[in-house]
């Protein structure tokens, strides 16, 4: 990644993806931490995080995660979760937030020098070829090194710059939870919903 002290930066972050890649390297994400990485890159100009939700359940278990973001410098963008049956009776969960995240990105295009987006979804592809033609450089964030890999080739290629989500956890990742009998590390919001400050 670049460090250039005026590039203007926005974070998109497709929040169940990130989840979904994180966990599958086997670590939950500092969001703090995450902020602050991409501060020193640049002028970060909105950080959103995309979710659904369950506005029917009474707790939700990315609820403190939510709230945590909402106050601490993420723009949050969330759309109720729909419930429904396949053709073999399973219960399957829809909460695509791909639409709010291709408007968001085409409507920040013109204020923004760089677009990092934390999704592997190959659906994006036009989006960044499209958000390229604006002049905003793009870089992916994902994985590659999780069986089977979370980025499609097609966006990966697309990208101006590929991130490793694994190569960022140095820098992002959140201190295990303590084992007990010992003290207890401050807790530190992270993709898994718990942990909130």
């Amino acid at each position: 990644m670049t460090d250039l002290p005026d590039e203007r930066i926005a974070l998109f972050i497709d929040g169940a993806n990130l989840h979904s890649a994180s966990r599958a390297l086997g670590y939950s994400i500092d969001f703090r931490s995450l902020l602050d990485r991409f501060r020193a890159e640049g002028r970060l100009v909105r950080a959103y995080y995309y979710t659904a939700l369950f506005d029917e359940v009474e707790y939700s278990p990315l609820r403190p995660l939510v709230d945590w973001l909402d106050y601490n410098g993420y723009t949050l963008v969330t759309k109720r979760a729909k419930e429904f049956a396949d053709a073999y009776g399973n219960r399957r969960v829809k909460g695509d937030m791909d639409v709010e995240i291709a408007i968001d990105a085409m409507e920040m295009a013109k204020h923004l020098d760089r677009m990092v987006l934390f999704s592997g979804d190959g659906d994006f592809r036009r989006l960044v070829e499209a958000v390229q033609r604006e002049g905003v450089r793009v870089s992916v964030v994902s994985t590659l090194r999780s069986s089977p890999p979370m980025v499609a080739d097609e966006l990966r290629r697309q990208a101006d710059e590929f991130v490793e989500l694994a190569d960022l956890a140095p820098e992002i990742s959140r201190p295990p939870r303590p084992v007990e009998g010992r003290a207890p590390t401050p807790a530190r919001p992270h993709a898994g919903g718990a942990g909130y400050e």
